[in-house]
């Protein structure tokens, strides 16, 4: 691959000049799987490095243990957490009309209306990722850090996240947590999870009650960007289509607070005040 041989090159070049060669040689590595855009097998690698696969191997170890890259289970590299994350915060640039600063905003607003945690995530290829967070004044910290990938089981986050996602997309990675987590996971439990989707769907928002944290609640409403929307509208029209297959979520704000702040009996009114909140910023 032309960059990663570039990369190498320029690493020579100015060696005399300073610098951590070492440093540089990993993040070529990184910009091999940012260029390729999925998960490549070490030899593939290798082979755009122009390096020997136990050289590519000491170094792939070391961005996985700083969550920049991870290995999948058949046997590939991808992108992780920390990179993914940094790909969506660099897209706001300094744009006061980007999303994500609109978004904070509506965050912002939020924790000041409810005196709770609130949380922004993204979708991608591995599933709904914390692009930003705001603590509410208090002692007690319960968000989520920036760059964790929530579950789509057990999350509000992950939960709305699937109820607008494909199934083809979503089954496999429902499969694979319902694994980890050593539970069954057969038609039944699948067919559940598709109840569950539809129930999402229709009442438009997510929540859980201490699945993840006990004593703590989680309150999660999509975003609706204007070509989300479009497709909305267009859903009538699309008859061969299932509502997750139109309507492919990228943004959902979550509210996170203890059973007295955000107390399930509460959850519609206070729905419809988030809602209120995000629709000023045209957003909901």
């Amino acid at each position: 691959m032309p960059v990663a041989k570039n990369a190498l090159d320029q690493s020579a070049n100015t060696k005399n000049q300073g610098g951590i060669q070492s440093l540089e040689i990993g993040l070529s590595i990184l910009d091999v799987l940012i260029d390729r855009h999925e998960p490549m097998m070490l030899k593939d690698i290798a082979e755009a490095m122009q390096m020997h696969p136990a050289k590519s191997h000491r170094y792939l170890v070391s961005l996985i243990r700083k969550n920049y890259v991870r290995k999948l289970d058949d046997g590939r590299y991808g992108l992780g957490d920390r990179v993914n994350a940094l790909t969506a915060l660099g897209h706001t640039g300094l744009n006061p009309n980007n999303i994500l600063a609109q978004l904070t905003q509506v965050a912002n607003e939020i924790k000041e209306t409810f005196n709770c945690a609130v949380q922004i995530a993204k979708w991608f290829s591995e599933g709904p990722i914390i692009i930003q967070a705001v603590e509410p004044d208090s002692p007690i910290s319960i968000i989520t850090r920036i760059g964790s990938r929530m579950p789509l089981t057990t999350s509000a986050t992950g939960q709305l996240f699937a109820s607008y996602q494909p199934d083809t997309i979503i089954q496999p990675l429902v499969e694979a947590e319902w694994q980890t987590q050593s539970e069954k996971n057969g038609v039944d439990d699948w067919q559940r999870f598709t109840r569950l989707q539809a129930k999402i769907r229709t009442q438009g928002y997510a929540t859980v009650t201490g699945d993840m944290l006990m004593g703590i609640n989680a309150i999660t409403i999509p975003v609706i960007l204007p070509h989300f929307a479009n497709s909305a509208a267009n859903l009538s029209a699309s008859s061969d289509k299932t509502a997750s297959e139109a309507l492919p979520l990228e943004y959902a704000i979550t509210i996170i607070g203890t059973t007295e702040q955000l107390p399930m009996s509460e959850q519609q009114n206070v729905v419809e005040q988030i809602l209120a909140i995000a629709q000023r910023y045209q957003i909901a």
